[in-house]
């Protein structure tokens, strides 16, 4: 089944909000950290990741240098990015 026109663009859209969405709250999560107030919980970090985000988790932890040295945290944002891979592959499938 091959999609045209609107329909073709919703994941690409979705793919990149969602990346965007990960990697501006990563770099809310580090400001609030760095400045010892309420912060993000992982779990929500975590959710992000599995809902496609992982790409901007990652990039968030490298840019911002936050929790890039939690092993546990990096180990859940691997398992996501595997995830989101195939997601991402499952659903580019539907455009051959």
């Amino acid at each position: 089944m091959q999609f045209t026109g609107v329909l073709f663009w919703v994941p690409i859209f979705y793919v990149i909000v969602i990346n965007i969405i990960a990697f501006l709250v990563m770099w809310w999560d580090k400001r609030k950290a760095s400045q010892y107030e309420w912060r993000v919980a992982e779990a929500t970090l975590h959710v992000l990741g599995f809902l496609g985000g992982a790409f901007g988790v990652i990039g968030g932890m490298y840019r911002f240098r936050h929790k890039t040295q939690k092993r546990s945290f990096q180990a859940i944002v691997v398992l996501g990015l595997v995830v989101s891979l195939v997601i991402y592959w499952f659903v580019g499938i539907q455009y051959l």
